[in-house]
Formats: structure tokens, sequence, C-alpha cells
């Protein structure tokens, strides 16, 4: 049988030199990865930190990574290099040379103490594209009073303002529960690297992508600064209701909940014939878009009457395709429900160690002549260390050599025995 032939990704003349870490990083070369790139994983002789992050699974007699390492990291290649290492440094500056991005995310002044800054690069190589996620941003683009401060994820969402509008009325302010504020600039960043590659093939020229965490929250959630600038307004927590539309939010099931958003008057009055309320689109409380947000507290409880009734799959029989509709699903309904598996968005994944494949997230840009896909599962720790640098022009006897003298990581033979236990 002929195997498919499988459509190169839209980036596969793409090479980046992968220096990140935790979920930010990671996230955005894996977005670059999916769609063809070729992605070289830096790592230091001990691996990135969160091939330990747990659980691993029951079956896994490896315990090379678990789930939060597959599921930012698949499609790359992994070199391990120790760095304090003069020649292993110079590989990779040779690597660097070849490259058209580098991608990192640490603490300002890091890449600068390996002698790895934007500066030191680009003189070995003119069209690099320098990509820094950090959390209040770099001084080579727009200097912070907060530069060199380290953040996280719940950081971001706090001082780019997502928090103060998310979590119930009067209450506290409340985190959104994926990590946004590592998501988000890892998108915005994958969208200003394509720009940059764009510019720097038309042009010759590099230049260096500076993402800040914190902007990135900023401008999720953009709808504060002109609420504040037109209306005077200082926007709190809205509950899972929309701020100035209604019906739009979560509703009452028999067995959980459910969203809708029905706000304009052709959307209205489908609800409501739906619901078995064909009076209410005449109901002076509710002729207008205005009206309903106005007198949205009684048409909540009103449409509430009727979905509590019902369970979310009965509601999806009624609701669905009509009216913007959906049930508010856990993980246990999103594996169950055709949608994800005709999308591909669920799919199966070799894990090492373990006999029977994973499931992670699939691709969701989807392409019709360069579909990304996940094209091979997260690395172990060096495992194309050689393969990367005899491609980069080293002799095997200078690649075992560095290996005796812990400049490289893992031999193959040893990797490739882990793989078949």
């Amino acid at each position: 049988m002929i195997p498919p032939v499988v459509p190169a990704g839209a980036l596969d003349d793409l090479r980046v030199i992968d220096m990140t870490h935790f979920l930010a990083g990671p996230y955005c070369t894996q977005m670059l990865a999916d769609q063809g790139a070729d992605v070289i994983k830096v790592e230091p002789l001990g691996g990135d930190s969160t091939r330990a992050f747990g659980p691993f699974h029951a079956d896994d007699t490896l315990q090379a990574y678990a789930g939060y390492f597959a599921s930012v990291n698949r499609n790359k290649r992994s070199i391990a290099i120790n760095l304090k290492h003069a020649e292993a440094r110079d590989a990779l500056l040779k690597l660097v040379e070849g490259a058209d991005v580098i991608v990192e995310n640490y603490r300002s002044g890091v890449m600068e103490r390996f002698g790895l800054s934007y500066e030191a690069l680009r003189k070995i190589n003119p069209r690099l594209v320098y990509a820094a996620i950090r959390g209040f941003g770099d001084a080579r683009t727009l200097p912070s009073p907060y530069g060199d401060w380290p953040a996280y994820d719940v950081v971001a969402q706090a001082v780019g303002g997502i928090m103060a509008i998310t979590g119930e009325v009067d209450g506290q302010p409340t985190k959104v529960g994926p990590g946004v504020g590592d998501l988000v600039p890892a998108m915005m960043c994958a969208f200003g690297i394509v720009c940059a590659v764009h510019h720097a093939r038309r042009t010759g020229q590099g230049q260096f992508v500076d993402v800040s965490m914190v902007d990135s929250m900023l401008a999720l959630c953009e709808r504060v600064i002109h609420q504040h600038a037109y209306g005077g307004l200082v926007p709190g927590p809205q509950g899972n209701h929309h701020p100035f539309l209604c019906p739009f939010g979560t509703f009452e099931t028999r067995d959980g909940w459910c969203t809708i958003a029905a706000h304009d008057d052709p959307m209205f009055a489908a609800l409501c014939g739906l619901i078995d309320r064909p009076e209410l689109p005449a109901d002076p409380r509710f002729a207008t878009w205005q009206l309903r947000y106005e007198n949205r507290v009684p048409l909540i409880a009103l449409v509430t009457e009727f979905t509590v009734r019902h369970t979310k799959q009965e509601l999806l029989g009624v609701l669905g395709g009509v009216v913007p509709f959906g049930p508010v699903y856990n993980v246990d309904e999103i594996v169950a429900d055709p949608h994800f598996v005709a999308r591909e968005m669920i799919v199966e994944v070799e894990q090492p160690g373990m006999r029977q494949p994973v499931r992670l997230a699939g691709v969701p840009v989807k392409m019709s002549a360069t579909q990304g896909r996940i094209r091979h599962r997260a690395p172990l720790l060096g495992e194309h260390t050689d393969e990367i640098l005899a491609e980069a022009g080293y002799a095997a006897h200078d690649i075992e050599r560095w290996r005796d003298e812990q400049a490289i990581g893992p031999r193959p033979s040893s990797i490739s025995k882990e793989i078949t236990t």
C-alpha cells in the first residue's frame, strides 16, 4: 500500500532555534512547528525543567515527559547542549548562522550572560529574526519601568486587566482558567515572527520581535480601554453575562449550564419562538437591544425558566443551529462530541514508554493546501543531537568527543533503547 502523501506545511522552509521554557515560548514555537517549521529545541543537559512536570500516565514506564511537555513541544527536534562548553556554544552559533528565527523567553539579561544577545547574533546572521517574550517587554523597542521584573501567567492576567473584569458581579477578581497570560503572548509572538520573516525575506534585514505578556493581556481585553475613553467607565467583573447585551451568556440547565447569544432583534425573536415565549419580542421591556439589557434581570430569568427544564443535549437539539447556542462542556463531553473528532482536534500521539498512544489537542488553524498537523510526538531529551550537528557539518568523531566531555547530550543508541523498552 502506498502511504498517503502528507502535504508540506506552509512554513516548511523555516528553521527556528527554540531556546524557550515553561509555556509561553514553547507554545509559540509549537505553533510554527505545527505549520511545518523545523524547530530545534535547545535544552541544557538536564533538559527543560517542564519534562519533570507530572502527572505521568500510569502506564508510562519511561517517564521522559508527561502531558504538560508533550502538549507544547510536539513536532520539534531536541538537541542537548552545555553552553558553558566553548565548542558546544560555537556549534549553537553555527546553527544560528543557518537559522531564520531564534525564540527565547528568559528574564532580561540571561541571553546576554551566555553571549547570545540579539546584538551578538545579528552580527553572524543579519537576516535573523530574534523574538523574545518577557513579562513587561524589552527595552530594545520601548522600555518599561518594570522591564527587569519577572512575571508568570497570573501576574500578566492581573496587571494586563483581564482579572479585573473576570468573575462574579461584585465578586473578587478571578484568574481565567487556562494560562492565557502565557498563551496569548505566544500567539502574538508567532504572528510577529511570521511578519518579521516576511520582511527579512524581502529585504535581507532581520529584526528584534518584542512581546510583553502584560501588553498581550491588555490587547486581549481592549474593550476596557474604549469603555473608559468613551464612557468614563471602570468595568468590573460581569459574571457570565455580557456587559451591554442580553440575552448573551450562560443559563442553567437540568444537568449543568449552556450558553445563548441572541441579543439582536431577529435572533431574539427566533429564541422566543423556540422557548415557547413568542410574546416576548412585543413586550415593551424587551422591544430593543438597549431595553433588553436594561431589563436583563427579568429577561435572564424568563429564558432560564425554559433552559432549566431541559438537559444540555435536549437544548442542543432544540436551539442548536437556529440561534447561537453551546452547552458548557467538560473534557469528558468534549472528547465525546463529534465536532472535535471531525475537526481532528483530538489527536492520538505516540508516547515513549507506553504501548498505547495518548490524546492531545489538535491544530486549530485549518488550511486547504498546507494543513498543519501533529507530525510527530515531543522529542526525548537530546534525541536529535547527532542528527542536527551532522547537518551543521560536524564530523562524527567531534560529536563523540564532545559527548565524552559532557558538552552535549546522550547517545542515540541509548535513546533508541529507551524508546523500544
